[in-house]
């Protein structure tokens, strides 16, 4: 994963990671295509304003030597851009600023076309979301949830180690949505997973929520 800039190469690897993929992030083209030809990676992502050769000279040094699947992850949003980036091989353009869910979402859309199994089982402490068989489990037990619940549980645990804005979480329901709907159906799957253990999920007043595991995080 190929960012310059600091902030949004550490959230890229925090989203990544979360999802379960093995990733380095470089800052400048140099150190991507050292990266590429050392470590043969699965996916490429690559911001187009980069130190020393852009990503699009990167990109195209990089369809010289592989058919390595890229993504542009870049602030570059004309149309002129937009058609260059996909000239030189990409295989999805995604422009800043963008939703994370979104971004995890084509990433694995990426990865399955290029054959490469992608995480569709998620742990957190005694919590196991599977969303192949989109089933839930807490301390062994089986958790009946509805299909809004389930969805609400899974962006959750994908991005675990981050607050989930409320914004973010009506965009499950469209435009339909207000946030006193989303706070019964929350109020629903607590009770559900609270019926198997201490609560993990937690709200950020004003802002959104977040999975904590307060057992695991006590002082000892």
């Amino acid at each position: 994963m190929v960012e310059d800039e600091a902030a949004t190469r550490e959230l890229l690897l925090a989203i990544l990671r979360d999802d379960g993929y093995d990733v380095v992030g470089v800052a400048d083209g140099a150190a991507a295509l050292s990266s590429a030809a050392e470590l043969r990676p699965h996916l490429a992502l690559l911001d187009c304003a980069l130190p020393g050769s852009n990503g699009v000279e990167v990109a195209r040094r990089l369809r010289e030597d592989s058919n390595l699947p890229i993504i542009f992850v870049t602030g570059a949003d004309s149309t002129e851009d937009i058609r260059e980036g996909f000239r030189v091989g990409a295989d999805d353009y995604i422009v800043k600023p963008f939703d994370s869910e979104e971004l995890s979402w084509r990433v694995r859309a990426v990865l399955r076309r290029g054959g490469h199994a992608v995480a569709q089982r998620w742990e957190f402490g005694d919590l196991v979301v599977d969303e192949g068989t989109r089933s839930v489990t807490r301390s062994g037990a089986p958790v009946a949830l509805t299909a809004t619940e389930f969805d609400m549980l899974a962006l959750l645990v994908r991005n675990r180690t981050r607050v989930v804005p409320k914004m973010q979480m009506l965009g499950l329901w469209g435009h339909d949505a207000d946030e006193h709907v989303l706070e019964v159906h929350m109020s629903s799957l607590r009770r559900k997973l609270e019926a198997h253990g201490p609560r993990v999920i937690h709200t950020i007043r004003g802002v959104g929520y977040v999975m904590r595991d307060e057992r695991r995080e006590a002082p000892r």
